[in-house]
């Protein structure tokens, strides 16, 4: 019996240990990758694992986590796609916080630089000329959302939409304008910061589209102390510095 009661104790620990050891899944907009990868180095550098992050765009995220992905957290660029996790009871809702705010901002190649101040009209087709405008898919991205909304708010989306590439994410969108395939695109102002092949055009106002929020929320499937840990974390002062330092707005 004392035997048993040995290995017993010795199983504990290790299955313990192996679960101290495990590393969250993070699902992340892609607009977050650098900070979240800091923020990421920070947090391992109390004694934690570092967490996994995976980046895509918020959409597919979503549908991925719908589709029982392992993901511990979900962080969306916006509030639409945490609203869907949370309309099929797959999100843990007491632990839903919107923590990030960023700007909206058209792009142009470095070496190619122009200035296009977003106002009723302004004159984006003539800057486009006879090539494209690239942003994230407005039918599904939150980027893409993001820039339809203030287009169509100044006027300009009917005379332009059929110049449109429609990328996949919102770093496709600025990969396009950093190769100069597309001559201006609209991403978010921290994607614009990340990026020394890109300059910025013009801002767009801020009453011109919704809000642009970020929420985070633990996925209910794979909710523990550890994916609330690193949700605490990802909330605390710490993290906003970082945030702040990649030219998000924290809240």
């Amino acid at each position: 019996m004392r035997a048993f009661a040995i290995f017993c104790a010795m199983f504990l620990l290790l299955t313990s240990a192996r679960a101290a050891d495990e590393k969250l899944l993070v699902f992340a907009a892609v607009s977050l990758a650098e900070a979240m990868n800091e923020v990421g180095e920070a947090y391992a550098k109390t004694g934690k694992p570092k967490p996994v992050f995976s980046f895509a765009a918020s959409s597919a995220l979503a549908r991925q986590i719908e589709n029982a992905a392992p993901a511990a957290l979900f962080i969306s660029a916006d509030e639409e796609w945490m609203d869907y996790l949370a309309q099929r009871k797959l999100i843990a809702t007491d632990t839903r916080s919107s923590f990030l705010g960023n700007t909206l901002v058209l792009v142009t190649p470095a070496d190619r630089t122009q200035a296009l101040a977003p106002a009723p009209g302004f004159a984006l087709a003539k800057a486009l000329g006879v090539g494209k405008l690239a942003l994230a898919d407005p039918d599904s991205v939150p980027a893409g959302r993001y820039a339809r909304a203030a287009l169509e708010h100044l006027r300009v989306w009917a005379e332009i939409e059929k110049k449109v590439i429609r990328a996949e994410s919102v770093r496709a969108a600025l990969a396009f304008v950093e190769r100069g395939e597309a001559p201006v695109g609209v991403v978010y102002g921290t994607d614009a910061v990340v990026s020394k092949k890109v300059a910025v055009a013009g801002t767009f106002p801020a009453d011109s589209h919704p809000s642009i929020s970020y929420p985070l929320a633990v996925v209910g499937a794979n909710d523990s102390a550890a994916a609330r840990a690193f949700r605490d974390f990802l909330l605390g002062d710490q993290a906003k510095a970082i945030y702040r330092k990649y030219g998000f707005a924290t809240k």
